[in-house]
């Protein structure tokens, strides 16, 4: 499982003082976006390709609070694939000391940003989706591309 260290910022808490549900959400994507970075996909590559990523569903685990300043690590795996690349389920653990605090499970796929539709990714990112580790529980996704619809 790829991995960041963060740590819980004021703009992270709510008025309970924990950390407020959408933070979970920023470090999840900024966990996700270091990976494809370091992998050759940086935002400037996305960019150019005209491509990005998006985000259907996003589920939220709790297990534990995380308060300000707490150190935190972001795990990011692949939970689930579909064949052609098109849809995806993305797993991100959240760890404090060790302990397990919060899972962020999304369900996404590739948007072309100038047809505004859900294609597959080309080759080389689909090879590094595939490189990226796979949970336990992973599971192959049907297609999101209508098999009608040039990709």
């Amino acid at each position: 499982m790829f991995e960041i260290e963060h740590f819980a910022g004021w703009s992270d808490m709510d008025f309970n003082g924990h950390m407020r549900n959408t933070a979970y959400l920023d470090k999840s994507v900024d966990a996700r976006m270091h990976f494809f970075a370091k992998q050759g996909f940086p935002v400037s590559e996305f960019m150019r390709l005209r491509i990005g990523p998006v985000v259907m569903k996003d589920e939220i685990e709790y297990f534990r609070e995380i308060h300000l300043l707490d150190r935190l690590k972001v795990g990011f795996a692949l939970a689930g694939l579909s064949l052609d690349g098109s849809r995806m389920l993305l797993r991100n653990e959240f760890m404090r000391e060790g302990r397990q605090i919060a899972r962020v499970t999304s369900t996404g796929g590739w948007l072309d940003l100038e047809k505004r539709k859900l294609i597959c990714p080309p080759p080389p990112l689909l090879d590094v989706m595939n490189a990226l580790g796979k949970t336990e529980d992973f599971v192959e996704l049907p297609s999101s591309v209508n098999r009608g619809q040039a990709s």
